[in-house]
């Protein structure tokens, strides 16, 4: 299969293009696809091999447009001229393969916008739909909500971009209205749905004023995730998420939630200086212990490094509970139930990673065995370190 993708510098051409081109090689093995030949086509491309690439494509995808022009009737030049170019080219090589044209939400109510984009957008719509009536061709229009994520150029035509890309470089955010609630789509969402559409499984939809209605037979195309925030929920995650090397506290973000993949885009957008960040090491005569994450439900994790001979521990909790897990070095867990005389022994090394459940109601210590190695242990509690009931009383375990 031979894929023209045009706009493909773009923010969305970008990362298809780049999908796509796992896929090709073999890489991203999520698709049965047989890629071939990626055109890509933009701005800086020749002209002349948009007519090659008409030729030889068995799918398109224009994604070619103006959304900032110096004059308002670069619109309709940049959105339907290029449009029509594209596919009266397919036309002169009776070229009927599957084309896609992305468009937006802003032509759904000429009336409602009344913009000159979303105009242009509307009258490449109609042509899209007009060409194939006249070839046959199978024909995708859709209307894209508002765009996010990794690649997206901020202060451009993305709210999320700005806002992202200031809180990340300490920038200023201006925000006017809290409340107002924006229908986002996230790229990866988007491109997985263009991956249907080269499978022949796009999903179909038709508006009902200006809200998406999937339906199996509808006129347009989208992407059947979105999400809908107000301005006021984005700003206060991405607060969340630029506290987060100080406070080390990871704000709950579930699978296929919008805070998840706006805490991906957020992370996109980090200068240099903030890619790394110290932690704070509470180093004695011992060794140390680091906290590395906490968690708003799942509870912290931190490294304790040990040096030869050195015991630890040796405390226990009534409800708190622990995993101790060595990466390196060789050492002995030692537990006993409060009460009794049973100890519990468990030597652990690097060489063997093992999970070792420190036990609500046993006292436990780890030992670093070792005369000259440091012990490196992961730890895991299940709750956050509280001050005011941290719920840990020494008692030496023998």
């Amino acid at each position: 299969m031979n894929i023209l993708i045009t706009g493909a510098k773009g923010f969305v051409g970008r990362n298809l293009v780049e999908t796509l081109k796992t896929i090709r090689d073999g890489k991203n093995r999520t698709r049965t696809l047989t890629i071939d030949e990626i055109y890509e086509y933009d701005l800086d491309t020749d002209p002349a091999l948009l007519d090659e690439y008409c030729a030889k494509a068995d799918f398109v995808f224009n994604l070619a447009g103006v959304n900032r022009p110096q004059n308002p009737e670069e619109f309709m030049q940049g959105n339907f001229g290029f449009a029509s170019t594209l596919l009266d080219a397919l036309k002169k090589h009776s070229n009927a393969c599957p084309v896609m044209i992305s468009s937006s939400i802003q032509a759904t109510c000429i009336g409602r916008y009344d913009s000159d984009y979303g105009r242009s957008k509307k009258a490449g719509e109609e042509l899209m739909f007009a060409y194939g009536a006249e070839t046959g061709a199978k024909v995708l229009v859709y209307r894209f909500p508002n765009l996010f994520g990794k690649w997206c150029r901020p202060n451009y035509n993305s709210a999320v971009a700005t806002f992202c890309n200031n809180t990340a470089n300490d920038l200023p955010i201006t925000v006017t209205d809290r409340s107002i609630r924006l229908e986002l789509l996230y790229i990866d969402d988007l491109v997985e749905e263009m991956l249907d559409a080269l499978e022949g499984k796009e999903h179909r939809c038709e508006f009902d004023g200006i809200d998406t209605v999937l339906c199996d037979s509808g006129r347009y195309c989208a992407a059947p995730i979105t999400h809908k925030v107000t301005l006021g929920e984005i700003v206060d995650l991405l607060d969340s998420f630029k506290t987060q090397p100080n406070t080390l506290v990871m704000p709950e973000i579930p699978a296929g939630s919008f805070a998840k993949k706006l805490y991906a885009t957020y992370l996109s957008y980090l200068p240099k200086e903030k890619v790394s960040f110290p932690l704070k090491m509470n180093v004695d005569a011992r060794g140390s212990f680091t906290e590395l994450l906490k968690t708003e439900k799942c509870g912290q994790f931190s490294i304790n490094i040990s040096k030869p001979g050195i015991t630890k521990g040796q405390h226990w909790h009534h409800t708190k509970w622990e995993f101790f897990i060595v990466v390196s070095g060789h050492g002995l867990i030692q537990q006993r139930k409060i009460g009794t005389d049973e100890v519990l022994n468990f030597e652990v090394s690097g060489e063997k990673i093992v999970a070792v459940h420190m036990l609500p109601g046993y006292t436990h210590n780890i030992i670093n065995l070792s005369d000259t190695e440091n012990l490196v242990t992961v730890m895991w509690a299940n709750e956050q370190f509280d001050p005011s009931h941290p719920d840990t009383f020494f008692e030496i375990v023998e």
